[in-house]
């Protein structure tokens, strides 16, 4: 009876009235799906983009963390090359075995005879230490030439001071001597001895042939 009472009333209003009726009636519907649906999906979106922009400042950090890092390792690596090239210069230990196997292969190249080698006690200066070497070759002028030159083109740094020729010797047409000299060699200190100072060879003035020189041991 209600029902069509207010059916009867509701067809009895006019048609502006039924239009502002639906339209409260629309109204009414749209607040309460704003106030249901809207604002927790919005709330939603909110908190998805507040994660979105948190984990693309964590991405930007970890970026750069890793940029850094590649920096930190190219450099570390950088370092390490140069230490590595440093030292075949001025190595830590004296490298006895080294230095004569280096002084022996410019020997071999250059067609002197290495005849004798003597270790000589090491001079110790401010920021390295000398390690001198006497040598005793024979060869041609321009052999010997050869030989002092391959010595200066040498990673390690070798010195040839003290040289003295003697015993000229004319084989055809060019001359044979024999020639006394120091090679000096050095070490940056803080190291230590490796090798033998009076096992390399026979001592200087022996007259004696020299051993074959030992390997590299991972220097010149």
């Amino acid at each position: 009876m209600a029902a069509a009472k207010s059916s009867l009333s509701l067809a009895k209003l006019p048609v502006a009235a039924k239009v502002g009726v639906g339209a409260a009636i629309v109204f009414l519907t749209a607040i309460a799906y704003f106030i249901i649906f809207y604002s927790d999906v919005s709330s939603a979106i909110r908190s998805a983009r507040s994660q979105e922009t948190g984990l693309r400042q964590r991405l930007a950090d970890a970026r750069k963390a890793e940029y850094a890092y590649h920096q930190d390792l190219a450099e570390l690596t950088d370092r390490q090359q140069r230490q590595r090239e440093f030292n075949k210069i001025l190595p830590e230990s004296t490298e006895y075995p080294a230095f004569l196997s280096a002084v022996q292969g410019v020997a071999n190249v250059s067609g002197v005879d290495l005849q004798a080698w003597s270790p000589v006690e090491e001079s110790m200066q401010q920021f390295y230490a000398k390690v001198p070497m006497k040598l005793k070759i024979v060869g041609k002028f321009h052999q010997i030439a050869k030989f002092f030159y391959g010595i200066g083109q040498l990673d390690r740094i070798i010195n040839i001071e003290d040289i003295s020729m003697k015993d000229p010797k004319f084989d055809g047409d060019e001359v044979t001597v024999k020639v006394e000299c120091m090679a000096t060699a050095f070490r940056s200190l803080g190291g230590k001895t490796t090798g033998t100072p009076a096992a390399p060879g026979a001592p200087a003035g022996s007259g004696a042939p020299a051993a074959p020189a030992p390997p590299a041991s991972g220097g010149k």
